[in-house]
């Protein structure tokens, strides 16, 4: 397979991967004027052979392609909304591993849709304006660093954030 990147795309509530996404854009383009429905139906044919695409979430697998194809034409679109979005900020020491591991033990026990990002380089830890490490940022807002939070704590700054279901 020739190297091509590997775009993530809201998919309900969580981000997945899709690989080749830009270049089946480009094709599905290139096809002329088509429905709505159609851009979908042919990036999804276009994506099948590359990707894990469970027959079951494939109607929002197709959503999520026709947003990013509108996208690409520089169309206005709506995100899908994705839950939490945490980062946990550390160099790989064992203190930011137990925090990477108590924020996963976390997210899972309360079922709460998040984007977990692990970030280790130090660059664009300073970039994010933290000075220590371990840190924990929740929607980009700075919740601990230098420490680790307890699990209380973090069950507690979780729950406070969770999306309400509409």
């Amino acid at each position: 397979m020739p190297d091509e990147d590997i775009t993530q795309i809201s998919l309900s509530r969580f981000k997945v991967g899709l690989y080749g996404l830009k270049s089946a854009i480009q094709e599905v383009q290139a096809l002329g004027d088509l429905s709505d429905d159609e851009i979908a139906r042919a990036l999804l044919v276009r994506l099948k052979p590359k990707n894990y695409i469970p027959a079951a979430n494939e109607d929002e697998y197709r959503r999520a392609c026709l947003r990013e194809f509108k996208k690409a034409l520089g169309e206005e679109v709506e995100e899908e909304e994705s839950g939490l979005n945490l980062k946990i900020l550390g160099a790989g020491c064992p203190a930011c591993d137990q925090l990477a591991q108590t924020v996963m033990a976390v997210v899972t026990e309360l079922g709460v849709p998040a984007e977990v990002e692990y970030i280790s380089d130090p660059k664009e830890i300073l970039a994010l304006g933290v000075l220590g490490v371990p840190a924990l940022l929740i929607n980009n807002v700075v919740k601990i660093a230098g420490r680790l939070p307890t699990k209380q704590m973090l069950r507690n700054w979780l729950i406070e954030l969770m999306p309400s279901e509409k």
